[in-house]
């Protein structure tokens, strides 16, 4: 950027070219050179201030890649169930605890044979409940223990005696028996 005076010199002949360029350049290194250098506190304070906020963007990236892994997860495991759940059918009213609550089902004879056997499991979709095959709720185990509500065919950690159960052991508790 050439001031009047520069084109009036060259203008007149005074000044060549390269000349006019040359005395651009040096005024524009000296603008640049003039901005004032921070002091090494505040370039401290800077570098600080960059590694708090570059700590927190990751944090947050973190936070949001988790979200989505969950929701991704939640996603697969409603997959699963839709296209491998049982049709319920029957008269049979099927009581089954979660967490502490009672909740019930209508099954009928074949299906409440299978879910007590261990074959069907019982897993959480919402705010219902679907029958699900051993197979398909292995995969939702995968995803999301928490979904599967019962399932009579895991291995349980077998609980700790006590002076109760050796004298309930006595009393046979019927298989037929349906509270």
């Amino acid at each position: 950027m050439r001031n009047p005076l520069q084109d009036q010199l060259l203008k007149a002949g005074l000044a060549k070219k390269s000349q006019v360029s040359q005395a651009v350049r040096e005024q524009a290194k000296q603008r640049q050179g003039k901005a004032p250098v921070p002091p090494k506190e505040d370039q401290v304070d800077v570098d600080r201030l960059r590694a708090e906020r570059a700590e927190r963007d990751r944090a947050l990236s973190a936070e949001r890649n988790a979200q989505a892994r969950a929701h991704e997860l939640r996603a697969q495991v409603r997959q699963i169930v839709e296209a491998n759940r049982i049709e319920r059918k029957g008269e049979i009213d099927y009581r089954f605890a979660d967490g502490d609550k009672i909740k019930s089902l209508l099954v009928d004879k074949a299906l409440r044979t299978q879910l007590a056997g261990g074959a069907l499991v019982i897993v959480r979709l919402d705010e219902g409940y679907e029958l699900l095959p051993r197979a398909a709720a292995q995969k939702v185990r995968e995803r999301d223990p928490a979904a599967i509500v019962l399932d009579h065919g895991a291995s349980t950690p077998p609980a700790p005696a006590s002076e109760d159960d050796e004298y309930y052991a006595r009393f046979q508790v019927p298989d037929d028996l349906i509270w």
